[in-house]
């Protein structure tokens, strides 16, 4: 038998946007725990805007397992938070009441500032570094720094350790911004390594005494200089197998339909970053097209060459959005459009 060191780690009661907490715990295995070994664990409540003083018990369900490569024995356990009778989800877990479908793929393309000081990684004391365009994809000190690729290369490989199905990651448009990209299939599965792969991008952040800033305009909506979104790559067992521009064209008209629904929990403050300009459409539009950044649907040249069939990708989702909702919301719409 060993002891293992558990994280526990949840989403808090905070709006509009949750903060990952964590706590830890030692229980002894003969080998890796198993999800279904891991047991339910309390927690305050009333100390995370998730419960009242006089009555702050709430508890921790894990719904997934990572090892922790940071810790030896470590072991990373994302949690559902619910009543204190256990079976009961607490009204701010989002998780419990999503449409899931393991035969629907989904990629979220996660955009961040790494943030120092009250400022993004890299701009000066006072005003701004040189404008926009080298530094997406940008190699050199002058575009990336003396840090920032070593945080990112490190939360890359802390991703891999834990069996997070993490597929890239390159420097963004503005200065001091980066992105990761998460695959998976299924709305919790592809959710659940999305909020653990940013619970490692802030544990690892603290001892490079830097932030990470979510937020989607963090530089305000009127200077030169993009947000942050969190691209939502989706495709459905029928559009890869099927699909055809009939098809297409009904669940465009649907997701032209429920726009508003859409926006809704697509992540906060979206009327400052979806303005029609830095590669956005109107927060009031509906639009697709092409390989068109500016739309709010971008369809690949690989979908229209493989006769309507792959994946799509909505292009309206934030950098602070909750992948749950988001990839539910997605799936409702889709599942909205007749598929015989």
């Amino acid at each position: 038998m060993a002891k293992y060191k558990l994280e526990y780690i949840w989403l808090d009661g905070y709006t509009p946007v949750p903060n990952l907490r964590g706590k830890t715990q030692i229980k002894e295995f003969s080998s890796f725990p198993k999800l279904e070994e891991l047991p339910l664990w309390g927690f305050d409540g009333s100390s995370t805007r998730q419960a009242e003083g006089r009555s702050s018990d709430c508890v921790l369900k894990p719904v997934a397992v990572f090892p922790d490569s940071t810790r030896k024995n470590g072991v990373l356990v994302m949690c559902e938070v619910m009543m204190p009778d256990g079976t009961t989800p607490h009204p701010s877990n989002a998780r419990a009441t999503i449409l899931d479908d393991p035969d629907t793929w989904f990629g979220f393309e996660q955009e961040y500032f790494l943030y120092q000081d009250g400022r993004p990684l890299g701009f000066p004391e006072e005003g701004y570094p040189a404008p926009q365009g080298e530094y997406y994809t940008g190699v050199g000190y002058k575009n990336v720094g003396d840090i920032a690729r070593q945080i990112v290369e490190e939360h890359l490989d802390l991703c891999l350790d834990a069996g997070i199905n993490h597929e890239g990651i390159n420097a963004e448009v503005a200065k001091g911004q980066w992105e990761f990209q998460i695959f998976g299939k299924g709305s919790k599965t592809c959710a659940d390594q999305v909020w653990m792969a940013r619970y490692l991008l802030l544990r690892l952040c603290e001892k490079y005494c830097v932030d990470i800033n979510f937020h989607c305009k963090p530089l305000g909506k009127d200077l030169d200089w993009n947000g942050s979104g969190m691209h939502s790559n989706f495709s459905t067992k029928f559009m890869r197998e099927k699909g055809g521009k009939e098809y297409f064209e009904k669940l465009m008209a649907q997701f032209a339909k429920n726009m508003h629904e859409h926006v809704a929990v697509y992540g906060p403050d979206n009327h400052l970053r979806l303005t029609g300009l830095h590669e956005t459409q109107s927060i009031d539009k509906f639009t697709y097209g092409i390989a068109d950044r500016g739309s709010s649907i971008r369809v690949p040249h690989s979908f229209i060459n493989a006769g309507y069939k792959g994946y799509l990708e909505d292009r309206r989702p934030n950098s602070q959005g909750d992948p749950y909702q988001i990839a539910s919301r997605i799936l409702k719409t889709i599942s909205e459009v007749p598929t015989s």
